[in-house]
């Protein structure tokens, strides 16, 4: 068993990092706001066609041309679900969503997270499914990219306040990384036989002879997005547990390989945008060495399982329940692992039914601010914001000011870093207070004691950080949940933006210094551990207590039986 998890391990690591290396050499590219080989001509008539401004912008525009896209996305998408069933490609004649769900549901799909307070075959049409959410899908992870790529030109650039142009980064994106790697990746899923149809419902007989429906639909057009852009809604409610979104050994494979792609792509691409290749090595070291801690600490807590049942044998022990069983128990750990340490939220399995500590680690990465290689974009812009507080308490350290790439960094940045790192983690605690205080949160409990705590902590940890997956075991289609999910969802998606282009507006004001002798080397094993550090500290500080009341204490409880 250990001989299997580690060649699994190895083999999508190796796999990962010949991929990523080409890809994000390509977005070096557009992070240094160049067009494509080839494409400046179709980019000039299109942008000629829509209209679109090419100055560059500072941090302020290029903040309001990102919440102005998205605010346009949500109410978009809000009017699609509610009028759903006025609108065509609905040959279940599905209904429009009630307000609360309608409103959840695009908050959910427009910030990235895909938190799912519906079973997809039985609510959602084929127009909403295509127009509605996997455009979003599309559009949300470009606008983490673009982010991402304004902040790299504040480390890049100096004496100037301009970060780029918020449109041509998201077109660029969306056009030339994001469209054709769904389209290669919806092909092979579709070759491994991943259903994509417009068909109606079928009715087929079981083997007892009983009437079973078995739901259609454009599959994997919107699973090949789903994964690359780390999205994470599935048509069904199942997700990627379900045959006909993921049917083989091959594909769920390949969409683990999807979910970290572009992720650890882009620390090829910050390499190549801060001149120093070495830089962005360190960044996917210390993500990588993280994440193969999660996955072996996950992969033991459901091998070992339930050790009370050991008297019955060491397979009897293993914790089987809620797993997918084509896979195994090896493949579900490290898939939720995958998509939890990416803000994803996909699932072949059901994280409520991982043992206390299984299920524990995946919520912990979650509530770490997804920074082991993360959602497209927002996973490495939040741990450059770990490494400028990595350098501060460095710098604390040996008497100096904090520099990163060659920039000062200052009082500002560090209060925004702050910000940044403080707004997470605030949501997730003062959403789960609300939640365990009041008779509404309350009411969606299904489990009592430490799991059922365990599930409202889980719920708006993923929701507070774009995850999108859930522990299960609670009923949050209600006013109340979906009110509360939805504020954590569209606060923790967009208010970091503030700070973060803040500080990318100030970096790109200051020159660059000259490295001298007492310049903190931020390459090498010495700064990977100082970033490994400065994450698990602050994760730690914050969320240990709230753990203690849930995973832990569940157990505790199972050990002293």
């Amino acid at each position: 068993m250990a001989a299997e998890g580690f060649l699994l391990l190895v083999s999508l690591l190796v796999v990962l990092f010949l991929l990523a290396q080409p890809l994000g050499r390509f977005m070096s590219g557009m992070a240094l706001d160049r067009a494509a080989p080839g494409t400046a001509a179709i980019e000039r008539a299109l942008w000629r066609l829509c209209g679109v401004p090419q100055g560059e912008m500072n941090w302020r525009q290029y903040l309001g041309a990102v919440l102005l896209f998205n605010l346009l996305g949500l109410a978009f998408l809000f009017f699609i679900l509610l009028l759903q069933g006025s609108l065509p490609l609905n040959p279940q004649g599905l209904p429009g969503l009630s307000w609360h769900l309608a409103l959840n549901t695009a908050i959910s799909f427009v910030s990235n997270t895909n938190w799912q307070s519906y079973a997809g075959e039985s609510t959602m049409s084929y127009f909403s499914q295509m127009v509605g959410l996997a455009v979003q899908n599309f559009l949300s992870a470009a606008t983490g990219i673009a982010v991402l790529f304004a902040l790299m030109r504040g480390f890049a650039r100096h004496s100037t306040d301009n970060l780029g142009n918020a449109w041509r980064d998201l077109t660029r994106v969306t056009l030339w990384v994001l469209l054709p790697l769904s389209l290669v990746m919806a092909l092979f899923l579709a070759g491994q036989g991943v259903i994509q149809n417009f068909s109606p419902y079928v009715t087929a007989a079981t083997l007892e002879g009983a009437q079973q429906t078995l739901p259609m639909g454009p599959v994997a057009s919107q699973e090949a997005i789903k994964m690359l852009g780390t999205n994470g809604g599935g048509l069904f409610n199942a997700n990627s547990a379900h045959p006909f979104e993921n049917p083989t050994a091959l594909t769920n494979f390949a969409q683990m390989l999807a979910i970290f792609l572009i992720p650890a792509a882009l620390c090829f691409t910050f390499g190549d945008v801060a001149r120093d290749r070495a830089q962005g090595r360190t960044l996917l070291w210390a993500m990588t060495l993280m994440f193969v801690v999660a996955a072996v600490l996950v992969m033991t807590a459901e091998v070992r399982g339930n050790l009370h049942l050991t008297a019955f044998g060491a397979d009897s022990a293993m914790n089987w329940e809620g797993k997918e069983s084509r896979f195994g128990i090896l493949n579900s750990s490290l898939f939720a692992v995958i998509t939890t340490a990416a803000s994803c939220g996909a699932v072949n399995a059901m994280h409520d039914s991982f043992t206390a500590l299984g299920g524990m680690i995946p919520m912990w990465l979650i509530q770490l601010g997804e920074v082991v290689f993360g959602g497209v974009g927002s996973g490495l812009y939040g741990m450059l914001m770990n490494v400028l507080l990595a350098v501060f308490i460095a710098g604390l350290m040996i008497g100096r000011t904090p520099e990163y790439l060659g920039k000062k960094i200052g009082v500002q940045e560090m209060k925004m870093a702050a910000i940044y790192i403080l707004i997470a983690p605030s949501l997730v605690l003062t959403g789960t207070a609300l939640a365990m205080m009041t008779d509404a949160g309350r009411a969606g409990m299904l489990n009592p004691g430490a799991h059922g705590f365990s599930e409202v902590l889980y719920a708006v940890s993923s929701a507070a950080n774009n995850n999108g997956s859930a522990f299960a075991g609670l009923s949050a289609n209600t006013p109340f949940w979906n009110l509360l999910l939805g504020a954590a969802m569209l606060l923790g998606r967009f208010a970091p933006f503030v700070p973060l282009l803040v500080i990318a507006g100030s970096l790109a004001a200051r020159k660059i210094q000259p490295a001298s002798s007492g310049t903190l080397p931020t390459h090498g094993p010495l700064f990977v551990a100082l970033i490994i550090g400065t994450v698990l500290l602050v994760g730690a500080l914050t969320f240990i207590p709230s753990l203690a009341l849930g995973p832990i204490v569940e157990h505790l409880q199972l050990l002293g039986h």
